[in-house]
């Protein structure tokens, strides 16, 4: 009997032991996290006390069109590759790609800007009675709220009115102005864009001689570790990239139907801005959904209601078809990443941090995870 209760006093210890062991693992599983975060965080500090921050976004700008042709080359040349495995020339694969991918860019601009133009034209029209209606609503919002308190909201009411006001006069007072700076930029980035393809079609032809270009950068006992790793950077951001672009597509499509079942004035325009900010993770839905809702309200209660309802459909869609169908566990990120990732680079970089985040951060976690294999660091820290 005595020996009974000595194993099974063992047995509890060895039961604590292991459950210590997992609570340390665990901990050291989220220090290493800990650290990276710590590491990146210092980084961006002190690119932001050198003010390089602005230098780079100059920089940035003058390469853009190098950028666009490299995305462009990067993203097409597995097409390229298909039709070279067909027997295909090479230049008659890129000439086969840039003349759909052309071919599509007019037909949606031919479909999609004169329409754009006109809702524009339309919007900018009806500025001042969505002022209006706009100050009938907090008025009425406000008498409700002061009969039922007794409260004097006459200060609120004056000092919403004149912020109306005033931004209803810049609106404008500023919208030529505006419309031809908007105009201008348009007319630069085409030229960038224009450039951006003609250098793309270029890296496309050439694209197997960049990768070699990069391996002879890297000493030769490296070659099959940087192909492994590129391979792995390139596969991760290649099915994000890709799940983005499809998701955006329909999250437009659907969102201009409903828009227009809503009976929102300019869906279009509203449809395209709710599918450019559905790139930011969790945000972009919520940041696209306001002016829309903003605008339904001031058209009417029931306008604006139904906008809401809207905007709530596609997110359902988006959420439980577009998403998993499409983009699956493609970045295999945890949420608590993705959302402290985007805090991190909006607060250094704005909105065009938030943009760049997951990706950036899916390529830190890719290079990381190939390093602890070669290295075994994390194996290392939980033997010891």
């Amino acid at each position: 009997m005595g020996v009974f209760k000595k194993k099974t006093s063992k047995e509890l210890d060895i039961e604590s032991l292991n459950e210590v062991i997992g609570l340390g693992k665990r901990i050291l599983s989220i220090s290493f996290v800990m650290i990276v975060i710590s590491l990146v965080l210092l980084v961006l500090y002190i690119i932001k006390m050198l003010n390089l921050v602005g230098l780079i976004k100059d920089f940035l700008v003058v390469i853009s069109p190098v950028f666009i042709g490299l995305i462009i080359a990067w993203l097409f040349d597995p097409v390229v590759d298909f039709f070279e495995k067909k027997k295909f020339p090479r230049i008659a694969g890129c000439i086969i790609v840039y003349v759909i991918l052309l071919g599509l860019l007019g037909l949606l601009i031919f479909l999609m800007i004169p329409s754009l133009v006109d809702q524009v034209k339309d919007f900018a029209g009806t500025i001042p009675t969505l002022l209006s209606d706009l100050k009938d609503f907090v008025s009425n919002t406000l008498k409700s709220f002061s009969d039922g308190t007794d409260m004097d909201m006459t200060p609120v009411k004056q000092q919403i009115f004149s912020s109306l006001e005033s931004i209803g006069n810049g609106l404008t007072n500023n919208l030529p102005n505006k419309l031809v700076s908007l105009g201008k930029g348009i007319l630069s980035g085409g030229m960038f864009v224009i450039l951006g393809l003609m250098i793309g079609f270029y890296m496309l032809y050439d694209f197997d001689r960049l990768h070699m270009a990069i391996l002879e950068l890297v000493p030769k006992r490296y070659h099959d570790d940087t192909v492994d790793l590129l391979s792995r950077i390139n596969h991760s951001l290649r099915e994000y990239v890709m799940g983005v672009l499809i998701v955006m597509t329909l999250v437009f499509v659907t969102q201009s139907i409903c828009l227009t079942l809503a009976g929102l004035e300019a869906p279009l325009i509203f449809a395209l801005f709710c599918a450019v900010t559905d790139i930011i993770p969790y945000f972009g839905p919520y940041i696209g959904a306001i002016p829309a809702v903003l605008v339904g309200f001031t058209i009417s209660p029931f306008t604006g209601i139904c906008t809401i309802i809207a905007i709530v459909v596609v997110q359902l869609l988006e959420n439980n078809f577009y998403q998993p169908l499409i983009m699956g566990h493609a970045m295999k990120l945890h949420p608590v990443t993705i959302m402290l990732g985007l805090l991190i680079f909006e607060h250094f970089f704005g909105i065009l941090g938030m943009i760049v985040a997951t990706p950036v951060i899916a390529t830190i976690k890719v290079i990381l995870k190939f390093i602890d294999e070669k290295i075994e660091v994390m194996q290392k820290i939980k033997d010891n």
